[in-house]
């Protein structure tokens, strides 16, 4: 047995847990989505943590800018204004970018849950209750992985690993401030 065969065998259990079709999509659904929100926030973590050294780099080289620019507006120099300037815009650029690319790991694994989902559930689709419309997979585990976000986020300072992670940020957070301030 291949491992995408004992996946898919760990992923339809999600879906007979009570017998009854209906609830079981649903309530396997929610599951898949907080699976995969779990996941993707535990990935996110990783990924910050590798890079929290860059980040914070860029964070204080924008704040150096900051006061650069500041001083040069201050002593009417408009040409070193327009080069801090724009190198503030470079760094603003580069740590943008790098959070937009740290978003997209808390996502990831919802597309393979949608990807395995496609497989199984394609052809069924539920009434929406207007008019005749109905909807299929997608919709259904995009309000499931919605209502799993917001779940996660009421049980994420109870959990061991998020909470240790949640105090290590806080406590960043409080030395970056400090140097913010230092650099003032």
């Amino acid at each position: 047995m291949d491992w995408w065969t004992r996946l898919d065998g760990l992923l339809i259990s999600l879906y007979r847990i009570t017998g009854w079709a209906v609830p079981d999509y649903f309530i396997g659904t929610f599951l898949l989505a907080m699976i995969t929100v779990v996941i993707g926030d535990f990935t996110t973590s990783l990924v910050f943590r590798a890079n929290r050294g860059y980040f914070s780099r860029l964070n204080a080289r924008l704040g150096e800018l900051h006061q650069l620019s500041m001083a040069a507006l201050r002593l009417k120099e408009k040409s070193d204004y327009k080069a801090v300037n724009r190198e503030a815009n470079d760094t603003f650029g580069l740590l943008f970018f790098g959070m937009f690319g740290l978003s997209a790991s808390y996502l990831w694994p919802a597309f393979f849950a949608l990807a395995w989902m496609q497989t199984r559930f394609s052809g069924i689709s539920f009434p929406l209750f207007i008019r005749d419309w109905t909807t299929g997979y997608f919709f259904t585990f995009l309000v499931c992985y919605l209502l799993a976000r917001i779940v996660f986020a009421w049980l994420k300072p109870h959990l061991p690993y998020f909470r240790q992670v949640a105090d290590f940020d806080r406590e960043a957070a409080g030395k970056d401030q400090a140097v913010k301030e230092n650099a003032g």
